[in-house]
């Protein structure tokens, strides 16, 4: 589970620090995993009540989440001790609900406006977005009913995340398991961000690009993707639609609704961004693309380059690769904005802010961030990143170090202001 975390962008940010969040859990054998989404979303500093209904509590305790971070913890409506007006304390104070999982009764309730259970009453007194993540037999959620209930609740604007399709605790297979958790943990901190990027579609670059010289062998660079992966997300919690193109070896975990092209080389990326670039408002070229690629060997570098061919040693020729962000924001119809980035070998902070200048003009872009990739800087693959930042209108910053995800988010909010 950690891993799966750790390929999350934003499972790490400042962000959403203090912002209040309520979560209900139902009956479903995967109510064990909603302990999980409580530790994702307490890690990011927010605030989370639970409630948890009666069948619920057949599988997991009030303690357990209690003892997690959640609180209060709720129960029955007339448990004693309960405050009279338990029922509409989340509707007060939390900024958005999530019920996960939700059983197929939990959505008959939500659908037909029922109040007669504690966490009915609390959605049905909440007017703030509300995300539900079904989870039952694949029969049931075939039903004629539920669906019919999922599309009520759809049509008053809930979000429904899931469910996916897999094995049932009973054996059965088909389309009924709760949602992958980064689905559920991306969807609540959606709804909890500004829609300030609603209409915009955006493109983003990220990753390394592989230039291969014989059938086995290639020259490349050690980028993780993370930078890209952090602006993808960010502009999709933001309202935009998302294409990232990634490329080899990226590893971090988009939502759903973020579309995802897969290249190899700088060429396949050009060509990839070049066909997407035309129908953007934004890109963000965080791509870490070698900028020269071997030439192949004479017999076309199909093979594998034996040390026997060559028992002296040999030279590689490099040519020089096409520049994606010059190219491309050289191209832009007006109204589109284009984010380059500059990785650098830097004595100090203040001696990137020129480079970033300079990188600036030469590419054509509206904004450049520059980091230093010396080592202890936040070198390619770290989860954080120290920057100096510029734009078109000669305003430049240093960032010190800092979460990636937050970076991401200040980057696109500096863009839209342009």
């Amino acid at each position: 589970m950690n891993e799966l975390w750790d390929a999350t962008p934003f499972a790490a940010s400042g962000r959403f620090s203090g912002r209040r969040l309520h979560l209900g859990v139902s009956g479903s054998v995967a109510c064990y995993k909603a302990v999980e989404l409580l530790r994702a979303w307490t890690r990011l500093e927010m605030a989370v009540s639970a409630t948890l209904t009666a069948g619920a509590r057949r599988f997991v305790t009030p303690l357990l989440f209690a003892s997690l971070g959640a609180d209060p913890v709720y129960g029955d409506m007339f448990d004693p001790g309960q405050e009279v007006f338990a029922h509409l304390e989340p509707g007060e104070n939390a900024e958005a609900m999530v019920i996960a999982p939700a059983s197929a009764d939990v959505l008959s309730r939500l659908a037909s406006g029922a109040a007669s259970d504690m966490l009915s009453a609390q959605a049905l007194a909440f007017s703030g977005p509300l995300v539900v993540a079904p989870a039952m037999n694949p029969r049931m959620w075939a039903h004629a009913a539920t669906r019919a209930n999922a599309e009520r609740l759809r049509g008053r604007g809930v979000v429904l995340v899931g469910p996916d399709s897999g094995e049932a605790a009973c054996g059965d297979r088909g389309r009924g398991r709760l949602a992958a958790l980064p689905e559920i943990f991306f969807a609540v901190l959606r709804a909890l961000a500004p829609q300030d990027m609603a209409s915009l579609r955006v493109m983003v670059t990220l990753g390394p690009t592989r230039e291969p010289w014989d059938g086995v062998r290639y020259w490349s660079n050690p980028s993780s993707g993370r930078m890209g992966a952090a602006l993808a997300v960010c502009a999709w919690l933001r309202g935009a639609a998302v294409t990232a193109i990634c490329g080899p070896g990226v590893r971090c975990r988009f939502p759903a609704g973020v579309t995802r092209v897969e290249v190899t080389s700088a060429a396949e990326m050009f060509s990839a961004a070049a066909d997407i670039w035309p129908g953007m408002d934004m890109g963000f070229f965080s791509a870490a693309v070698a900028d020269f690629a071997p030439e192949r060997p004479a017999d076309g570098g199909l093979g594998k380059y034996k040390k026997s061919g060559a028992p002296e040693g040999f030279s590689i020729a490099f040519a020089p690769n096409p520049d994606i962000l010059k190219s491309l924001a050289a191209s832009r119809r007006p109204g589109q904005r284009v984010l380059g980035f500059a990785a650098e070998i830097v004595p100090d902070m203040e001696s990137l802010l020129p480079l970033a200048r300079l990188k600036l003009e030469r590419k054509g872009a509206d904004e450049v961030a520059a980091n230093p990739v010396n080592a202890g800087h936040g070198a390619f693959g770290a989860e954080g990143a120290s920057m100096a930042v510029v734009d078109r209108t000669g305003h430049g910053e240093i960032w010190s170090l800092k979460n990636k995800a937050d970076i991401a988010w200040d980057l696109c909010s500096w863009l839209l202001r342009i």
